[in-house]
């Protein structure tokens, strides 16, 4: 007899979990302001949004910089995070419900980000929700941002579930790209970017503005999974 293969539900974090991705930029655009920069906003995220701290930060200020500097850099960017958002953290629409009905149906949970460690526990442990997920993977955890699946593949693996059973939660066009390299279908929450910026991608089954329009079991369905 064979046992039913264990099914997954892969967050990404910022954008998803938490509709703050305005913040995040609002950051990212001061610090870069302070270093005598101006980069376009729009453009600005589609080439970074999933992209790590460091990817980020060699992109714009060049590959010279020394471990102290990305360190440095690193945490006056997130502080600027960190302060800009903490008023504001919250869950995004319908998020709670329905990963308590993920639960109920036996999904296993796992958050798979860019984020380094600090905005992590800001945000999981903000808003109480650490216990629900089964595997974290972050920046720290990777040697490779999005578009690279690594960050995926490393939560599925840790979750014990396999890409082809895995559903990835995402806002960013580099994510879904990351999650099509890694097998794996993708839902995505336009918090931040209009229906139109995901046009191409064969691995989406879904697109919503919330977790409040999401099925569970619908989605699995639509994935074949």
């Amino acid at each position: 007899m064979h046992s039913t293969p264990a099914r997954a539900f892969i967050f990404d974090m910022d954008g998803t979990l938490v509709d703050n991705m305005a913040y995040h930029m609002q950051s990212w655009l001061s610090f870069m302001q302070r270093q005598g920069l101006n980069p376009e906003p729009d453009a600005f995220f589609r080439a970074t949004a999933g992209r790590t701290s460091h990817e980020i930060l060699a992109a714009y200020l060049g590959d010279h910089l020394t471990r102290e500097d990305y360190a440095r850099f690193d945490e006056e960017k997130e502080s600027l995070y960190r302060e800009l958002y903490a008023p504001h953290l919250a869950p995004a629409g319908g998020l709670e419900a329905f990963m308590a009905s993920a639960r109920r149906a036996g999904v296993r949970m796992a958050v798979a980000t860019a984020a380094p460690k600090e905005n992590i526990d800001f945000t999981l442990d903000g808003l109480d929700l650490r216990a629900e997920f089964a595997a974290i993977a972050g920046a720290a955890d990777v040697a490779r941002g999005k578009p690279h699946p690594d960050v995926f593949l490393l939560a599925a693996e840790r979750a014990g579930t396999r890409p082809e059973h895995s559903i990835v939660f995402e806002d960013a066009p580099l994510g879904v790209e990351a999650a099509r390299r890694a097998g794996m279908r993708a839902v995505v929450l336009t918090t931040t970017l209009p229906a139109e910026a995901f046009a191409g991608f064969d691995n989406i089954i879904a697109m919503a503005r919330d977790f409040s329009e999401l099925d569970v079991e619908s989605l699995f369905a639509s994935a074949a999974v």
